[in-house]
């Protein structure tokens, strides 16, 4: 089975308690810490993944480090997972976790790629059409930055797209160019 259908079980049963235990945003916010520690912090990831560390160092890393910042229910799956040695699977439950929670809230998710840094006005804006687009009251918006796209921006919301960078543009018009059957050859 890969890691991410056995994350997804885990995820599942964590949703379902953290919601039973009306502990669902403190869950979330535990498991977005822990997953921006995973994405800063490349020596935990790596210690996180390592068959050669034992679990009880990597349990009592983790015990240091969270069991005091997090809630008891968070603390709990964390403890469960590192005793069954699977501690190399929390990686992907807490991004999972994310993805879950955001499907259990009704929150959509859409990518903004532009040449630029946005201004919070734009990204404002750009939120309205990504909601629109996935028909979803909230929306969460990831931005990135890409300057190959010289201009304009590319939206993804959902399975759907829209390029309107001046880079697509131009490769439009260079394509029309080369296949225009009015052209001479020099």
């Amino acid at each position: 089975m890969t890691d991410h259908r056995v994350a997804s079980r885990y995820v599942k049963s964590l949703l379902g308690l953290a919601v039973e235990q009306n502990a669902l945003e403190a869950v979330h916010a535990d498991m977005v810490m822990f997953d921006e520690v995973c994405d800063t912090n490349r020596e935990f990831l790596l210690m996180m993944r390592s068959p050669i560390i034992k679990h009880d160092l990597k349990r009592d890393m983790l015990e240091k480090i969270f069991k005091k910042k997090v809630h008891l229910l968070t603390w709990s799956i964390l403890d469960i997972i590192t005793r069954k040695n699977r501690e190399s699977l929390l990686p992907a439950i807490a991004d999972e976790f994310h993805v879950a929670y955001n499907e259990f809230k009704g929150i959509g998710f859409a990518s903004v790629t532009t040449a630029i840094e946005i201004d919070p006005v734009v990204r404002k804006e750009i939120e309205e059409i990504a909601k629109k687009l996935s028909t979803r009251s909230q929306v969460e918006l990831e931005t990135k930055v890409n300057p190959e796209l010289i201009g304009g921006f590319v939206l993804n919301v959902g399975d759907r797209q829209i390029d309107a960078s001046v880079s697509s543009k131009l490769n439009a018009l260079r394509l029309t160019f080369k296949h225009n059957p009015y052209q001479k050859e020099i």
